[in-house]
């Protein structure tokens, strides 16, 4: 059995995705994935370099991101996007970034930066695009050790978008420090995340967003 509601949240026509589930772990997981997946994103940043010995290259990497606005804006790693950007936060004249949608990957939109933060490892993105699904956010204050934990994201890049991974909660408040100097306040769990996760969901068993990866 599931329960389910939506909120607009004064955002004309959202749809949150996730719903409270009371069933055994497998279909939990299941469904989760299911609701979830349409609002996490494959996010694409392309960059242009110029050296001495070869000339003008161009580079890519591929990365993850949570649909937080109907109308278009996404939350994801700032290191995701990082390439792509001056040390205002802009774009660079021969960069871009990219959003790939999970049912139309055909088509990338064009994405704007709307804000960075370095410290806590964040970016927020806007496309033009409406009527999308939304992830619902949980809290991270009221996440307990040993509660199941659902990643999904695009291990791997794009190729792979959606890969659902779980496991467990296994630590709360693990401080790391970046070779940048920056501290940061962490959840630790043992569902698999690899390169390309960065920038997607984890999530509780009600399909709500406790991290980002």
């Amino acid at each position: 059995e599931s329960s389910s509601s939506s909120s607009n949240s004064g955002i004309s026509g959202t749809t949150y995705v996730g719903n409270e589930i009371s069933t055994s772990y497998e279909s939990v997981i299941s469904k989760v994935a299911e609701e979830v997946r349409p609002a996490i994103v494959g996010i694409r940043v392309t960059a242009r370099s110029t050296s001495i010995f070869f000339g003008e290259t161009e580079g890519s990497g591929e990365g993850s991101g949570i649909i937080i606005r109907s109308d278009g804006y996404v939350i994801t790693n700032y290191h995701v996007i990082q390439r792509a950007l001056d040390m205002y936060g802009k774009i660079l004249s021969n960069a871009k970034i990219e959003v790939f949608l999970p049912d139309d990957m055909d088509t990338p939109y064009k994405a704007e930066v709307v804000g960075t933060d370095s410290r806590t490892d964040l970016a927020v993105l806007k496309i033009d695009k409406n009527n999308l699904p939304v992830a619902k956010m949980g809290n991270s204050d009221k996440v307990k050790v040993g509660e199941l934990a659902i990643a999904i994201g695009n291990p791997g890049g794009l190729e792979y978008m959606g890969s659902v991974t779980a496991g467990i909660i296994s630590g709360l408040n693990r401080t790391i420090v970046s070779e940048s100097g920056d501290k940061f306040t962490l959840i630790q769990t043992d569902a698999a995340i690899n390169p390309g996760n960065s920038g997607g969901a984890l999530l509780n068993s009600k399909g709500e967003v406790i991290g980002v990866n």
